[in-house]
């Protein structure tokens, strides 16, 4: 067992790590990547492709203190619809960039609040889409569902345009921290949705909670868990609550001094992860759970798990293209950025063109060092076989790398002739560990990438 003090010693409790959702990650990215850049590569996108589609609706009738999300508030209809025409007009310039026979293997609305569209503003996105390609079969479709802002007709509309997974945001039940977050949700309210949701035939429940929040307890969240397993979604996300008030100025409505301290939200961590295994479910990566036949654990366990900017996903779609300001796509060729602004994204649609402000071209080197912070990431190991072979990286490289970062973790990593892992004690630092081959990261600490 790894105590606290080693832990602690290795930085744990204060580092400042990415999530690694993409590589390198979102701060990385730069120029290079335009409009054109990205209607290149969309062009690229092979015939009879099948393709992910993210569809970022950036409002909401309220703005959650804890979010640091890129979001607007409003309580009229009306900028909504606007942005919706712009939607519409994006959608309808990638259609005629895309090659024949592409169809959409998974597609996403998030946000922002997706939901608070009315039931006729849904269908009318739903078409748009549609004429931008049609499902593959089969296919997911996805919603970020508020169940404060949710009803029969919304669902209905959604249940019609073939919404087979909703996702939920749950944060957590405890009175007293839903008004320290700005997040008043009763647990009867998300009771009721997810009863609405599964009468009209969509099965699969995705469920978020945080931890680390303000005036959270070992008890508390006990409770919340406890509660959320009593509607049995089919898989978790149990995210730490990051508290960064200068960059997100509405987390300044939450008192610095009633966050648990870096050990404490350890602990808070490690009692949610271990409710939801004594009820069946499977550990996903660092912080997702699923049910033994969801998706998600099937892909865990046949060696598909991969990592998205959604976090753990079992798909493997070369291309995901992400529509709405600030979306980010990734294609083979890399990455690209839409504008954050609504007003930017807004105008360069308007004058025919795509928003893309910034992304990153893939070197050979962001690839091999990529797959294996996703290696890391999704199986906590890392095969040097598959890296060499797959990228031609030397054997040998690889393994002096994977013996430095052994040493640099006090021999806490097993490392064979075969390749790195991360048994399970380990495992708390594991976005540490993948850090350690990240080359912008250590560049940017100060430190060589060369290894």
């Amino acid at each position: 067992m790894v105590s606290r003090t080693q832990l602690a010693k290795l930085g744990l409790f204060d580092a400042k790590v990415p999530r690694y959702t993409s590589y390198p990650t979102a701060p990385h990215f730069g120029g290079g990547v335009d409009s054109g850049v990205f209607s290149d590569w969309v062009g690229a996108v092979p015939a009879g492709a099948q393709i992910s589609l993210y569809i970022h609706v950036p409002f909401c009738r309220r703005l959650c203190w804890f979010c640091a999300c890129r979001t607007q508030g409003t309580q009229s209809d009306a900028p909504v619809a606007a942005y919706l025409e712009v939607l519409k007009a994006e959608l309808a310039m990638l259609r005629d960039r895309l090659a024949p026979g592409v169809t959409i293997r998974r597609l996403h609305w998030g946000g922002g609040t997706p939901t608070l569209l009315t039931p006729e503003m849904m269908t009318a996105l739903a078409e748009a889409t549609a004429e931008v390609a049609p499902f593959s079969d089969p296919y997911e479709f996805s919603v970020e569902i508020d169940p404060n802002e949710i009803d029969g007709p919304r669902l209905d509309a959604l249940a019609a345009a073939g919404m087979n997974r909703a996702s939920i945001g749950v944060q957590d039940f405890d009175s007293e921290i839903q008004n320290t977050i700005g997040r008043i949700q009763e647990f009867d309210v998300t009771r009721d949705a997810v009863e609405m949701i599964r009468a009209r035939g969509v099965e699969s429940l995705n469920a978020d909670i945080l931890y680390g929040l303000p005036h959270q307890t070992r008890e508390r969240i006990t409770e919340t868990v406890q509660k959320l397993l009593s509607l049995s979604p089919d898989r978790v996300a149990l995210y730490g609550y990051a508290h960064v008030p200068w960059m997100a100025k509405r987390q300044q409505m939450i008192p610095s001094d009633a966050l648990p301290t870096p050990e404490e939200r350890l602990a808070l961590f490690d009692v949610a992860r271990r409710l939801f295994v004594w009820d069946g479910y499977d550990e996903i990566g660092i912080d997702h759970f699923a049910r033994p036949e969801d998706g998600l654990g099937v892909a865990a366990r046949t060696g598909h798990l991969r990592r998205n900017f959604q976090g753990y996903t079992d798909d493997t779609a070369e291309a995901l293209i992400g529509v709405g300001a600030s979306s980010i796509s990734r294609f083979p060729q890399g990455y690209a950025q839409n504008a954050p602004a609504t007003s930017a994204h807004t105008a360069a649609i308007r004058e025919g063109r795509f928003s893309t402000a910034r992304g990153h071209i893939l070197s050979h080197e962001d690839r091999w060092r990529g797959r294996v912070i996703e290696a890391l990431m999704c199986d906590f190991r890392v095969e040097a076989d598959e890296i060499a072979r797959d990228f031609g990286v030397p054997h040998e490289r690889l393994m002096e790398m994977f013996r430095a970062a052994d040493r640099d973790f006090d021999g806490l990593l097993e490392v064979t002739e075969t390749g790195l892992s991360v048994p399970g004690p380990a495992r708390p630092l594991t976005r540490m560990i993948a850090r350690a081959f990240d080359a912008y990261e250590l560049d940017k600490a100060g430190h060589s990438p060369a290894i």
